[in-house]
């Protein structure tokens, strides 16, 4: 150590920049490290804040299920009889979509399911609310949730690929494991079935 002249010490050896120096950045990060230090900071920023945007956003669209309306709507659901086996045509089907008829009614490989105790998941605000009332096979089949999986007209799915249809099987597997079948979804120009009290019974007495 040495007595630099004006009262400090500095290590033997060492230029301005030295550990005693007392030179301009000693004992700083680089500019560099800082920089990337910030960089960090302001990523992590932005992902908390993305995060909660997007709980916010849940919030919104799911949280009035619970809200004095969606209540509502589920208690005059599982107030409803089992419905009665029927087929439907496509605009038939419509009317059951959850808003327009408390009842809800969705098709799957030409096959009508009544969803309506799944009405947190089918109703007008749940996330595969879009199938209520049509047929949701394509929907289903290509994991799209858009309106363009939907079809005005009859669709006899002759477009898909192997896997798709078998997808759309292991779906219509499920729904009638988990909910009601009421009949089918005629195509254009069916007649539909005339279903017999016994036949109904009998239907509903497998699913139990």
């Amino acid at each position: 150590m040495a007595d630099d002249g004006d009262g400090r010490l500095r290590t033997e050896g060492s230029g301005d920049g030295g550990l005693g120096g007392g030179g301009a950045g000693a004992g700083e990060p680089p500019a560099g490290a800082a920089a990337a230090v910030g960089g960090e900071m302001l990523l992590n920023v932005g992902l908390l804040a993305l995060a909660l945007l997007a709980a916010y956003r849940l919030y919104l669209r799911w949280g009035t299920r619970s809200g004095p309306g969606g209540a509502a709507r589920q208690s005059q659901a599982a107030a409803l009889p089992r419905m009665k086996r029927r087929d439907f045509s496509l605009e038939q089907l419509r009317e059951f979509d959850g808003a327009r008829n408390p009842r809800i009614l969705l098709a799957v490989n030409g096959k009508v399911f009544d969803v309506t105790k799944g009405s947190k998941f089918y109703g007008p605000e749940g996330p595969y609310g879009i199938f209520a009332g049509r047929d949701a096979s394509r929907g289903l089949a290509t994991f799209c949730l858009d309106k363009d999986a939907l079809r005005d007209e009859y669709d006899d799915l002759s477009d898909l690929n192997a896997v798709q249809m078998e997808s759309v099987r292991e779906w219509e597997m499920q729904f009638k494991e988990k909910y009601d079948y009421v009949g089918r979804l005629l195509k254009p120009g069916e007649e539909p079935s005339e279903y017999t009290d016994e036949e109904d019974t009998k239907d509903h007495t497998k699913q139990e």
